[in-house]
């Protein structure tokens, strides 16, 4: 195994170079072209594409007689438009599903490319041998003149791409904006989708017919936890790609009996849990870290605006007692007291032989949750919104979200509209106002 590591980074070996650059290759032009499919919601076309390459090689081997990888293209190439026009018309004039036009072509054209292979293995001629590693592919097969082929294609890929990079983009994001430019946006489309069936194509021979579509879509979907930017996305989709392709290459060339497309995809795979888990804005850990931090400060917040309420209810700025809180709130006393040592630490609250008081800040802070709260529920009333008698769980869940800015308006428009006092609103509750107070149901 060392051995065989130690080839693979000297590179020395022709045959670890072309696996390695076709591999490379494979997973860059798959991410670039992923995030379109992806962001397009047309993550499956890749792999119906793929099935529907398949009927071209066995049809293209069949008439020239020839297994050369330009030859077997070029017919997979002209399956799969054929494949891709056949979507479109059937989404376009049709009362079927993009997803179930999909499905149609994927099924019937893989039938058809098998039923196809089957003819060719019995007819006997000898040189049939090997077409099936189109469908799970044979990365350590490459040979310089593939790689060539290859080249040609990704290259002809990322030049159309640069060129009609707007278009897409407008293509995924605002269609009705690209045609009152003047564009058609179902050739746009078609167009995309014959770029995606090109990207099938450079990676049939490596990575199959069966998993070609893992390396479309999973480079896109892990850049995506990345990024908000299409460009940027691309850029990221292309190097997560590029990865799979040299670890995967690295891993299969420790041991010879370990292929290289299955190896790449678990690697892509890898990524992506890795992503999913630990990206720092859409990420499954950070979401859990914004969640747990957002319950906390409305924790905190429900806290301080039960010490307010409860100050106007004894008419008196004094300490609290925990049980008192804890009636108010509708917590236990060892969970106000857990979210009392939380506010201490924060400067917001006092404590001393199981009661608590305000400081300043804390204060000031109560003060602007309780109001917030208020000019909701005023706001909910007056606009007719909710009843009187209903307003109150709207505005508990509201007054968290509530900024500085959002406050100053809802002033705006109660004092313009109802001829309410701003500096009164946290008063309101005291002056027969006939809401309930907060905080309890």
């Amino acid at each position: 195994m060392i051995e065989n590591a130690l080839r693979f980074l000297s590179l020395a070996d022709a045959n670890v170079r072309f696996v390695l650059f076709g591999s490379l290759l494979i997973g860059a032009t798959g991410g670039l072209l992923g995030s379109f499919a992806v962001l397009r919601q047309r993550s499956l076309v890749g792999d119906a594409l793929a099935h529907a390459a398949l009927p071209g090689v066995a049809l293209a081997y069949l008439w020239t007689g020839s297994k050369a990888l330009p030859v077997l293209l070029a017919g997979a190439a002209v399956s799969g438009v054929v494949g891709v026009l056949f979507m479109q018309f059937v989404t376009n004039f049709t009362r079927i599903k993009a997803d179930a036009a999909i499905g149609i072509v994927l099924s019937v054209f893989f039938g058809i490319g098998i039923v196809l292979l089957t003819h060719i293995q019995r007819a006997g001629s000898g040189n049939q041998s090997g077409l099936d590693k189109f469908l799970f592919g044979q990365a350590a097969s490459l040979v310089d003149d593939d790689l060539k082929v290859m080249s040609v294609l990704a290259a002809l890929i990322i030049l159309v791409l640069a060129l009609f990079f707007k278009e897409f983009k407008a293509l995924i994001f605002d269609p009705g904006f690209l045609q009152t430019l003047g564009y058609s946006t179902r050739w746009i489309d078609v167009l995309l989708m014959g770029l995606i069936a090109l990207t099938v194509m450079v990676g049939l021979q490596a990575v199959g017919v069966v998993l070609v579509a893992a390396m479309l879509i999973t480079p896109a979907v892990t850049a995506r936890f990345w990024t908000e930017r299409l460009g940027t996305m691309v850029l990221l989709a292309a190097a997560f790609g590029g990865f799979a392709g040299v670890v995967g290459t690295f891993i299969s060339s420790l041991a010879p009996r370990i292929p290289t497309g299955p190896v790449m995809v678990l690697v892509a795979t890898l990524s992506f849990v890795v992503s999913a888990l630990l990206a720092p804005q859409r990420g499954v850990g950070a979401r859990w870290l914004r969640e747990r931090a957002n319950s906390r400060r409305e924790s905190q917040q429900h806290f301080l605006r039960a010490c307010v309420e409860l100050q106007e209810k004894v008419e008196e700025a004094r300490p609290l007692a925990v049980e008192e809180l804890s009636i108010e709130m509708g917590h236990s006393p060892d969970k106000v007291r857990r979210i009392g040592r939380q506010l201490e630490r924060a400067g917001h609250v006092e404590r001393a032989d199981g009661f608590f008081a305000l400081t300043e800040t804390g204060l000031a802070e109560g003060l602007f949750v309780v109001k917030s709260h208020r000019l909701w529920e005023h706001y909910l009333f007056y606009r007719a919104i909710l009843d009187a008698d209903h307003v109150d769980r709207p505005a508990d869940e509201v007054e968290h979200l509530l900024t500085p800015g959002i406050i100053a308006r809802l002033e705006e428009i109660l004092a313009r509209e109802r001829g309410i006092d701003p500096a009164q609103i946290v008063n309101l509750h005291g002056t027969g106002s006939q809401y309930r107070r907060g905080g309890r149901e």
